[in-house]
């Protein structure tokens, strides 16, 4: 205890450039705790040193200011990879870059910000005011996940992808839950920095963080035993072909080489051994890059390698209205049969800002979005099911609308599996795809139900209920992976049917110290 009072002190004395500078450098260290690194004692050493950082400012002003500069190397070094999308074609839009990153960092650091200065105490150091803390970030979390569209990128939990057994606790209280205590646990050692002579605090202290040390063999040990009881079971008859085929995304975005990634998608789907054995194929996002409602001959082509008794799933672009200049575009996931007919489709309802929309393009005119075309997308309603012949229905998502929790499913008609098309070609060899792929592994945890991926560069798979990677491609190769469909859960998780009013009451009772000290104030 002597020595975090140590540190603590030295964390104290920091002042101006050097207390923002160490701030910065501890948020970004904070991002190795995520996929593909997973240096999760990293995440949790940040935190400690975030808290100390927060709770030795003079004012709350203060305390927000230096937060700030914590969650914005979190947000800096946690999102760079989406620099990679702007130096595709750096002529049109590498000048986007730098405001974007920098802005986008110092827009999320608002809200771990936020938590912070609503937490300040001067030098208070309590464990009530630590979880207290906790529960404000998931707030915060929760809000930045939200407001202004939402981005719902390395929430805390997501840590724990490194674990399937820490992921389970998932299923009861979602991710927002399991974020609150991962953020609890890990910063409650910050408490040992409690000035030798204060015995009761000192002991406040030890409890808490041996508290915490406990709750954490306790997730570990009911996750075990969650994933004991499951018996692994797969739908018979039903057996999934995922094609990536590893398309660069330059060509993409170059054109005139439509016709030839389209025929690298029938290319791997026919001529890989096995397909006599295969029921549904499927596709990543923009596979077909064709409006099929239009060309009734290139489904006939299609239909060709689509099994008898199933369908493909693929993702494709769909336009209104069907002859003559089109007025509306969707990104499209769609289900086509052995004869060629396309018997559903659903379209995406959460777009990309700048990568298939711009936002408030009349006051920006100058600022094209990244993805072809001059026309922005439009957005879907929300979740769907939508019925697949030959196997129970899907819930489908297109790209990043997997990351956030309770907005995957239809609640008034849950399907049997999920499906999740992507194209994180635009993000190279990064970051990106690994976390993109943490993100759906907890969808399904959080359901209850499996998910399957098929993504352009990797990485594509199959998601048990639990959250177990059950089969996976590498990323930035051309893959063929057949593989049986698992079970979902016989019934829906607590999460699924309450969705945020648990993690709710964990925050409610989170922040009972703050409130019983203000009370008593």
């Amino acid at each position: 205890m002597q020595m975090m009072a140590r540190l603590y002190a030295r964390v104290e004395a920091l002042a101006g450039w050097r207390r923002r500078g160490f701030a910065v450098l501890l948020g970004a260290l904070s991002a190795l705790g995520f996929a593909p690194v997973h240096a999760v004692p990293v995440f949790a050493v940040s935190l400690i040193g975030l808290y100390w950082l927060i709770q030795s400012a003079p004012t709350r002003r203060m305390a927000f200011n230096i937060a700030w500069f914590w969650s914005f190397g979190h947000f800096a070094a946690g999102n760079f990879w989406i620099a990679n999308s702007f130096l595709l074609d750096i002529v049109r839009f590498g000048w986007m870059m730098p405001p974007v990153i920098a802005g986008l960092a110092a827009y999320l650091a608002l809200y771990p910000a936020l938590a912070g200065a609503l937490a300040w105490r001067k030098g208070d150091l309590s464990p009530g005011r630590i979880v207290a803390f906790a529960g404000l970030w998931l707030v915060t979390e929760w809000l930045r996940s939200h407001v202004l569209t939402g981005y719902a990128w390395n929430l805390a939990a997501y840590v724990w992808d490194v674990s399937p057994a820490m992921m389970q606790s998932a299923a009861l209280w979602g991710s927002w839950g399991l974020s609150l205590l991962t953020v609890a646990i890990f910063t409650l050692p910050a408490a040992l920095a409690t000035p030798p002579l204060a015995g009761a605090k000192q002991r406040a202290a030890v409890f808490g963080t041996v508290g915490a040390a406990l709750a954490l063999v306790l997730l570990f040990a009911g996750g075990a035993w969650r994933l004991a009881g499951d018996s692994g079971e797969h739908v018979p008859g039903v057996t999934l072909r995922i094609v990536q085929a590893n398309v660069s995304q330059i060509e993409k975005l170059k054109g005139g080489f439509s016709a030839q990634h389209f025929e690298k998608h029938m290319r791997l789907t026919r001529e890989t051994p096995g397909l006599e054995k295969v029921t549904h194929v499927i596709w990543p996002e923009s596979a077909i890059p064709f409006l099929l409602d239009r060309q009734p001959e290139l489904r006939q082509i299609i239909a060709s390698i689509v099994p008898a008794k199933g369908a493909l799933i693929a993702g494709t672009i769909r336009g209104a209205p069907s002859i003559g200049e089109l007025s509306q575009i969707w990104n499209s996931l769609v289900v086509i049969t052995p004869n060629g007919e396309v018997s559903a489709s659903a379209d995406k309802a959460h777009l990309v800002p700048l990568g298939e929309y711009v936002p408030m393009r009349s006051l920006f005119p100058f600022i094209s979005k990244l993805t072809p075309g001059s026309m922005d997308f439009s957005a879907a309603p929300g979740p769907t099911t939508i019925a697949v012949p030959g196997a129970p229905s899907i819930g489908p998502s297109i790209c990043y609308e997997v990351i956030f929790p309770g907005a995957v499913v239809d609640e008034t008609q849950r399907p049997d599996w999920l499906v999740n098309i992507t194209n994180d070609g635009w993000f190279g060899n990064s970051p990106g795809p690994y976390q993109h792929f943490t993100s759906a592994r907890f969808r399904a945890v959080e359901e209850g139900i499996p998910l399957v991926r098929a993504a352009n560069t990797g990485i594509s798979g199959v998601i048990d209920a639990y959250g177990r990677i059950e089969v996976e491609t590498k990323l930035g190769e051309s893959a063929v992976i057949d593989v049986a469909l698992p079970k979902a859960q016989e019934q829906p998780t607590i999460f699924a049917s309450n969705g945020i009013w648990i993690p709710l009451l964990l925050v409610a009772i989170a922040l009972i110290p703050i409130v019983a000290r203000r009370r008593s104030a």
